[in-house]
């Protein structure tokens, strides 16, 4: 009989994938918080003498129909993109986690109650809910970040409930329990504490879920004004002439898919480093 050894934990450093996606992350957040200082064009400076000029020398990403510089509107429609998808994120986990910790932890009708509200909400296409919340509170990035944490709050919380169950089976909550623990004292102390690694690994997948979301919601005009730099709301600006400028549409598509990409390997890097011995 083989005998297959366990696998190891392995620091983020010592993951060259992560490494790379947690280096391409950081460079787009430093990027779009120093905007101002990376493009001497504003985002709505229009040029029309320059309309569609290909990436150069004066403008090294290009320019849309009115001659506005794509590198400025690349890196301020990044702020709102992940402004967006982070406040997303946080609606997510902030209305998953508890949810998902009192049904696991209670029991009975406390997880009855919440897990068939969980389920109804489930049983909607999450883009659709979010839709159906977007036309409740208007356009906008918070509107759009609102719906999206709502829309995807349910499969957060199914999933912090599947994990906590895992962590109450274990007989160090029955000699807890027994020796007169309470049960928020066994969320904080021992159920979290034990939880957390999955679900800190989910909750990082799930950013590039909720920026996806929220691209879609503003490529298909629901979300920002057009006027506005967002990545999603350039895609669908620079799909009028993808023939003779695709940069106009390339470069937020690039940028997006790259940011999702490297939010996903990131939660695979952390899996791997908060893995149980």
């Amino acid at each position: 009989m083989i005998a297959w050894a366990a696998p190891t934990r392995r620091p983020l450093w010592r993951q060259p994938v992560t490494v790379a996606a947690l280096t391409w992350l950081a460079v787009v957040g430093v990027g779009v918080l120093l905007a101002p200082l990376l493009s001497p064009w504003g985002p709505l400076e229009a040029d029309t003498a320059h309309s569609l000029q290909p990436p150069g020398a004066g403008h090294p990403l290009g320019t849309d129909l009115l001659g506005r510089d794509m590198l400025a509107r690349l890196l301020w429609g990044g702020r709102r993109t992940l402004g967006m998808g982070l406040m997303a994120l946080a609606v997510t986990v902030g209305l998953g986690l508890p949810t998902g910790l009192l049904a696991g932890t209670f029991g009975g009708p406390v997880e009855a109650v919440l897990m068939r509200l969980v389920d109804a909400l489930l049983a909607f296409p999450s883009l659709l809910l979010a839709m159906l919340i977007v036309a409740r509170l208007g356009r906008g990035i918070g509107p759009v970040a609102v719906a999206v944490g709502l829309a995807t709050a349910p499969t957060y919380a199914r999933m912090v409930y599947s994990v906590t169950r895992d962590v109450r089976a274990q007989p160090y909550i029955d000699a807890a329990t027994a020796v007169g623990c309470t049960p928020w004292r066994l969320i904080v102390r021992h159920i979290l504490p034990n939880a957390a690694p999955p679900l800190i690994t989910y909750a990082a997948t799930r950013l590039g879920r909720v920026l996806l979301h929220g691209a879609a919601f503003n490529y298909l005009g629901l979300g920002v004004r057009p006027a506005t730099p967002e990545w999603g709301m350039l895609l669908a600006t620079g799909q009028q002439y993808m023939r003779d400028a695709p940069w106009v549409s390339a470069f937020p598509g690039l940028a997006l898919t790259l940011t999702v990409l490297a939010a996903n390997l990131v939660g695979d890097g952390l899996q791997e480093s908060l893995r149980r011995r």
